[in-house]
């Protein structure tokens, strides 16, 4: 029987049998992971929640330009990273490496972050 497997059957049992949420999970360290793609909405959901968080905070205080957007990128990537290498301790290359897990839902929550920002700058620093 392979580590992960045993890890699996090992966490069933602790639980008494009871499937574990999700979220309850993803708040969980070292959680176990029995479907790939649930795993993989946690992280895309994550960064979602960073990018409202960050966008409200960008636009309440009025950064601009590049400067916000390379911030915005490094926190949401290195947030995220740090989550599932050493939170969850995850193996990367079971999900198609490092890069494929920082790049997950990456697109859609720079595009939200964006909208959040310009909303809350445009309604907050008029002129």
């Amino acid at each position: 029987m392979t580590s992960s497997s045993k890890r699996k059957e090992e966490s069933h049992l602790l639980n008494g049998g009871v499937k574990q949420s999700t979220w309850t999970k993803a708040f969980n360290s070292n959680a176990i992971w029995e479907e790939k793609d649930e795993f993989l909405d946690v992280i895309y959901w994550l960064r979602q929640i960073i990018a409202v968080i960050l966008g409200v905070i960008w636009g309440v205080a009025p950064l601009k330009g590049f400067l916000g957007i390379a911030i915005f990128c490094i926190i949401n990537a290195g947030v995220l990273y740090v989550y599932f290498s050493s939170f969850q301790q995850i193996d990367e290359e079971e999900y198609g490496g490092t890069w494929e897990l920082t790049k997950e839902g990456f697109m859609t929550s720079f595009a939200l972050f964006l909208v959040v920002w310009i909303i809350f700058y445009t309604a907050l620093h008029f002129d």
